[in-house]
């Protein structure tokens, strides 16, 4: 098992945040990810773990230093873990040509294509690597595994538990990029990670996968301020996802906030509703 380096630690509600660095084997280079370990893991029980996926030009501390979740993590006893969005430093030309590609943009998929294929594999890490080390180094009961996201990590959330039936039993989303093959960021992204082969891009496509998913019982719990930019420039596309929920009679909730945007503003004003729903479904 590769050996986890303690980058930083700070306490915050009786508990710690830390930020941790490893050598990824999947994606071949160093990473980083953040854990908020609650009051209750030093108790010598196993807790429910949720993780955390960013959206485009973030990293580990995103949420961490915005979206106030500790409050609420601390008292419900969750663990949350928030990898990075993307491979670092690792030398392709043109990675960090632009903020929506590439590095800080990869979209939670396993690249088919050169030269993102042998680096831009952040599902496997997150759904293989980082659960497994998380599992190894952590007190997490991993019977009971949560996700969610924002933008693109909301894609990435649902693309986790949808393509991975039974590994997460709760999955919630803000603002998430609902039906990437037919938005702008999602045509881009996939075109670079998986060529123009178009049947291969409903694989990592939410409004897709919900279609033909065959598992446990799921619930997605979608969450969109109506006031969002990318809502309106049809980067987003809820409305598409819930339209296939319903004619698959996949379970969903779509919460419509008035006046909210995309911003962390917006989290951090719905993020403890959150963190109830999941720790009702993980408890």
């Amino acid at each position: 098992m590769t050996a986890l380096k303690l980058v930083s630690s700070n306490r915050i509600f009786g508990g710690d945040q830390r930020v941790y660095s490893h050598e990824s084997k999947e994606l071949g280079c160093e990473m980083k990810f953040s854990v908020f370990l609650p009051p209750q893991a030093s108790e010598g029980g196993k807790l429910p773990v949720l993780f955390w996926l960013s959206g485009l030009t973030c990293t580990e501390a995103n949420f961490v230093q915005k979206a106030g979740g500790q409050k609420y993590a601390a008292e419900l006893g969750l663990i949350i873990v928030c990898p990075d969005t993307s491979p670092r430093n690792v030398n392709i030309p043109g990675e960090d040509d632009s903020w929506d590609f590439g590095s800080g943009a990869g979209f939670y998929v396993d690249a088919t294509q050169e030269p993102w294929k042998k680096h831009y594999r952040m599902f496997s890490y997150v759904t293989k690597e980082l659960l497994d080390l998380v599992e190894a180094n952590f007190p997490v009961n991993s019977e009971k595994k949560g996700i969610f996201g924002h933008s693109m990590g909301g894609h990435g959330a649902l693309v986790c538990s949808l393509k991975n039936p039974g590994l997460f039993r709760s999955v919630s989303t803000f603002a998430a990029i609902s039906n990437p093959i037919n938005c702008p960021w999602g045509v881009k992204a996939f075109s670079g990670y998986f060529g123009e082969n178009r049947e291969e891009w409903k694989n990592w496509d939410a409004t897709e996968l919900v279609k033909t998913y065959n598992g446990p019982p799921l619930e997605v719990f979608l969450d969109q301020g109506d006031a969002d930019q990318f809502l309106k420039e049809n980067q987003l596309l809820p409305n598409n996802l819930a339209e296939a929920c319903r004619a698959a009679n996949f379970p969903f909730i779509l919460r419509m906030r008035d006046g909210y945007d995309h911003s962390y503003f917006y989290i951090a004003t719905f993020i403890e509703e959150h963190l109830r729903y999941h720790a009702e479904r993980l408890q």
